[in-house]
C-alpha cells in the first residue's frame, strides 16, 4: 500500500500493533515478520492470511492441540549443511532432528479430516512434504543424549573399549596409590583431581619430595601439590593417546553426517520457514484473541463498513483500567464516499478517524480486527492521512502552508481506491477564507471518487454536506446537562461545537459569554443553536427507542415463555394421557399372561384326569376362565344401565317393593316372602331369590 506521508503507521500507531504481535512470537522467523509486518493490496493473500488466522483462532478457542515445539533459530547450521566439508557439532545435530521431528508432528496433526476442516492451514505445507531419512540418519550416529554412539564405526567401537579397559586399570592403580599414600599420612583433603586431563594424587606440599612422579602444579595456597605417580604416567599416556583418537573419529563421523544430510539443505530451510510461519500465525491469534479480532466480510473493491467497531490499543488499555469502550458505526460506500464529522473538542472525532485507518492497515496486513463479524471491508491502494500540527520548521512552513501543502499531493493523487483522513480541514487560517478553500478541497477529492473522513468546525462544510451527493454529515455526541462528550457518533446530521456550553462549564464569567455572544452574527448563532438542540432532541428520541425495544424485547421474551409454558402443559398432558393407556395395557398383558397361566395349568392337569368327573370339573372351570372376563363386561354394562334408572333406599324387603337383584344386576317386584327368600317377578318369569342377594331400591325422578 501507498502511505502519506512517511510518517502516516506512527501516527495511526500501526507501530505499536506491530510491538504487540512480535511480543507473542518465539521464533527468530516469526518476530522478523512482525517487525517488518507490510500492508499488502492484492486480496487473495490478504484473505489468505485473515483465514488462516481464523482457523488459529478456532483452533484454539475449541481447545484443540497443534503441535508446536519451540525450536531454536538454526539458519546459521543449515547453511553449514549445504558447505563442502563443514561440520556440524552433535548438539546442532540434536536442534536439526529437533526441527525435522517438528515437521514430523505437523505432518501427522494434518490428516484427511484436518485438511478438509482447516484448508488455509494446510496451505502452509501443501508444497512440501517430510523426509523421514533425516531423523533416520541422524538417530544412527546419534544417540538421546546427544552424543555420538559407541557403534557409530567400528573403528570408534574400539577405541573406546580400550579406553574403558585403560580407565580401568588406572582406576584401580590409583585406588592402590591412595591406599598406601593415605596409611603414610600422604595424602591431602581432596586426594586426587585431574589437571590438563591427566589424573593426579593430591598431597601435603612439604610431602611431594617424597612421591616419585611428575609435579603439574600446586593449589593457590601452596599447601597442597599434585602429582602424577609414576606408576600411572604410563596408563595416562595411552588413555590421553586415545582420548585423542576419539575425538578425530568423532569429528570424521560428524564430517561424514554432515556432507549426507547436506542434500536436505534446502528441504530443512523450508522446514523452518513452516515452524516459523506457523509461530506467526499463533501469535496472530493470540493478538486477535486479546483483542476479540474477527474475520469481516472482505471486498476487492473500496468499501468501508464496520459495525460496533473499537480501536485496538484504547480497548486494551480501557480494559486494564477497568473502563467502557465506545465502539463506532462507519459506512463508506459509493452513494456516502466522505464522512464529515463535527463537534466538540475532545468529543472522539480524532479518535473515530483514527479507528477506522487503523483497523484498515491490519485488515490488509492480515490481522483480524475488532469488529462485528457482519462488517464489510474493502481493499484500498492508498491511504493518505492529514492529522495534527504539521508545520515544518526545515521547510520554514507555516500550519497552513504546510496544510495546503499536503492538500495538493492529495488531489493530485487520490483516486477511487484512495482512503484518506483529514483533522480540522480548512483551519489554521482566516475562518472564511480557510472554509472556502476548505469547500474546494472536498469538491475536488469527491470527484475522485476518494473515500474518507473529515473533521471540521466549520458551518460552511456541514451545510455543504447536506446539499452535496456523496457527502454526509455525521456528529460527536454531546451531554449538554453534563456538558461531557459521549464519544458516540451520529451520522447524517452535523453536530455543534458547544463553544460557549463549555464556557458556561469551566466557570467563565457570564458577562464575558454574553458579550461574545453579541459579537457573533446572529444567523450564525442561532444555527448553532439549532444544531446544539436538534442533537439533543435526537439523543432524547434515541433513548426513548432504545428504552421502547427494551420493552418490546421484554415482550417478545415473555411471549416465548408463555408459549414454551403452553407447550410444556400440552406435553405433559400428553405424557399423562400415554400413562393412562400404557396403564391399561399393562393392566391387560397382566391378565393375559395370568389366563395363559392358568390355561397351561388345567391343560396340565387335563393330562393327568383320569376319571369323567374330574374332566367335567376341568371343563367348569374352562368356562369359567374364558367368560369371566365377558360376564364382568355385561354385568358393568347392566348396572350402568340400572344406575341411570334407579338407586339403592333403605327399607326392608317386603311384598311390593321393587328390589336389585345383585348377581345378574337386574330389578324387579316382590311377589312373596318365603322364610329367608323371596319370589321376585322379572317380567313374565318369576324367580326365587335370596334375601340376601337382593337390595331395595326406587325409581330415579325423570327431572333428575
Amino acid at each position: 500500500m501507498k502511505l502519506f506521508p512517511e510518517s502516516t503507521l506512527v501516527q495511526l500507531e500501526f507501530d505499536k500493533i506491530k510491538a504487540l504481535l512480535e511480543a507473542y512470537c518465539r521464533t527468530v522467523y516469526a518476530k522478523n515478520k512482525a517487525a517488518n509486518l507490510r500492508v499488502h493490496t492484492q486480496r487473495s493473500f490478504i484473505e489468505l492470511e485473515l483465514q488462516q488466522t481464523h482457523e488459529f483462532l478456532l483452533l484454539t478457542g475449541h481447545g484443540l492441540y497443534f503441535p508446536q515445539e519451540e525450536i531454536a533459530n538454526l539458519e546459521k547450521e543449515i547453511k553449514l549443511l549445504s558447505i563442502p566439508g563443514a561440520v556440524l557439532s552433535e548438539d546442532q545435530f540434536v536442534d536439526v532432528r529437533r526441527l525435522a521431528d517438528a515437521l514430523q508432528q505437523i505432518f501427522r496433526w494434518f490428516d484427511n479430516e484436518r485438511r478438509e476442516a482447516y484448508p488455509a492451514l494446510t496451505r502452509v505445507i501443501e508444497n512440501t512434504y517430510y523426509e523421514k531419512a533425516i531423523i533416520g540418519l541422524i538417530d544412527e550416529v546419534i544417540d538421546e543424549s546427544g552424543q555420538v554412539k559407541d557403534n557409530a564405526s567400528d573403528d570408534l567401537a574400539k577405541i573406546r573399549l580400550n579406553l574403558y579397559k585403560r580407565r580401568n586399570e588406572l582406576r584401580r592403580a590409583f585406588d592402590r596409590i591412595l591406599q598406601r599414600l593415605g596409611k603414610q599420612g600422604y595424602v591431602a583433603d581432596i586426594e586426587e583431581a585431574f589437571l590438563n586431563g591427566r589424573r593426579v594424587v593430591a598431597v601435603f606440599a612439604e610431602q611431594k619430595r617424597q612421591i616419585k612422579g611428575i609435579l603439574h602444579g600446586e593449589s593457590d595456597t601452596r599447601k597442597t601439590a599434585f602429582i602424577e605417580p609414576e606408576e600411572t604416567i604410563e596408563l595416562n599416556n595411552e588413555i590421553f593417546a586415545l582420548e585423542n583418537e576419539e575425538s578425530r573419529e568423532v569429528y570424521r563421523i560428524l564430517r561424514e553426517l554432515t556432507a549426507r544430510l547436506g542434500i536436505y539443505s534446502p528441504l530443512l530451510k523450508t522446514y523452518l520457514e513452516i515452524v516459523g510461519l506457523f509461530d506467526f500465525i499463533r501469535a496472530k491469534a493470540k493478538l486477535a484473541a486479546d483483542m476479540d479480532g474477527v474475520f469481516p466480510t472482505l471486498h476487492d473493491k473500496a468499501h468501508v463498513e464496520l459495525i460496533k467497531a473499537y480501536h485496538p490499543l484504547l480497548l486494551l488499555y480501557n480494559r486494564k483500567s477497568n473502563k467502557t469502550t465506545i465502539p463506532v458505526d462507519v459506512k463508506l460506500d459509493a452513494q456516502q464516499r466522505i464522512l464529515v464529522i463535527s463537534g466538540p473538542n475532545a468529543g472522539g472525532k480524532t479518535v473515530t478517524m483514527k479507528t477506522v485507518g487503523l483497523l484498515q492497515l491490519m485488515l490488509q496486513s492480515g490481522l483480524l480486527v475488532p469488529v462485528n463479524p457482519y462488517s464489510q471491508m474493502g481493499v484500498f491502494k492508498q491511504l493518505m492521512i492529514h492529522i495534527g500540527d504539521t508545520q515544518s520548521l526545515e521547510f520554514e512552513l507555516s500550519t497552513y502552508s504546510s496544510h495546503l501543502k499536503n492538500m495538493k499531493y492529495f488531489i493530485e493523487n487520490a483516486n477511487g481506491k484512495t482512503l484518506f483522513f483529514i483533522d480540522e480541514l480548512g483551519s489554521g487560517s482566516d475562518p472564511n477564507l480557510g472554509g472556502a478553500f476548505a469547500e474546494v478541497i472536498m469538491e475536488e477529492l469527491g470527484k475522485k471518487h476518494a473515500m474518507g473522513i473529515v473533521t471540521t468546525h466549520y458551518l460552511n462544510l456541514k451545510v455543504m454536506a447536506n446539499k452535496t451527493p456523496g457527502i454526509v454529515n455525521g456528529a460527536m455526541a454531546f451531554d449538554e446537562e453534563s456538558l461531557l462528550p459521549l464519544y458516540k457518533l451520529i451520522i447524517g446530521k452535523p453536530g455543534s461545537s458547544y463553544t460557549f456550553s463549555i464556557a458556561e462549564r469551566i466557570g467563565l464569567d457570564k458577562s464575558l459569554i454574553n458579550r461574545a455572544k453579541k459579537m457573533v452574527d446572529d444567523s450564525h448563532f442561532k444555527l448553532d443553536h439549532l444544531l446544539n438542540k436538534a442533537e439533543q432532541d435526537l439523543r432524547s428520541l434515541t433513548d426513548k427507542e432504545t428504552k421502547l425495544n427494551a420493552l418490546l424485547k421484554d415482550n417478545e421474551r415473555l411471549k416465548r415463555d408463555m408459549e414454551s409454558l403452553i407447550k410444556k402443559e400440552k406435553h405433559h398432558q400428553q405424557i399423562e394421557l400415554l400413562k393412562q393407556q400404557n396403564k391399561v395395557t399393562e393392566d391387560r398383558i397382566a391378565y393375559l399372561k395370568d389366563m395363559e397361566r392358568k390355561l397351561r395349568q388345567m391343560v396340565g392337569d387335563w393330562r393327568k384326569a383320569t376319571s369323567d368327573e374330574d374332566k367335567l370339573n376341568l371343563m367348569k372351570s374352562f368356562q369359567l376362565l374364558l367368560f369371566k372376563q365377558q360376564q364382568q363386561q355385561k354385568n358393568e354394562k347392566a348396572q350402568k344401565k340400572i344406575n341411570k334408572k334407579y338407586e339403592e333406599a333403605e327399607g326392608i324387603i317386603e311384598v311390593g317393593v321393587k328390589v336389585l337383584m345383585k348377581q345378574n344386576h337386574q330389578v324387579g317386584e316382590v311377589k312373596e316372602i318365603r322364610g329367608k327368600k323371596a319370589v321376585v317377578q322379572l317380567g313374565l318369569i318369576p324367580l326365587t331369590v335370596d334375601l340376601s342377594d337382593l337390595v331395595v331400591v326406587v325409581q330415579k325422578e325423570k327431572a333428575e
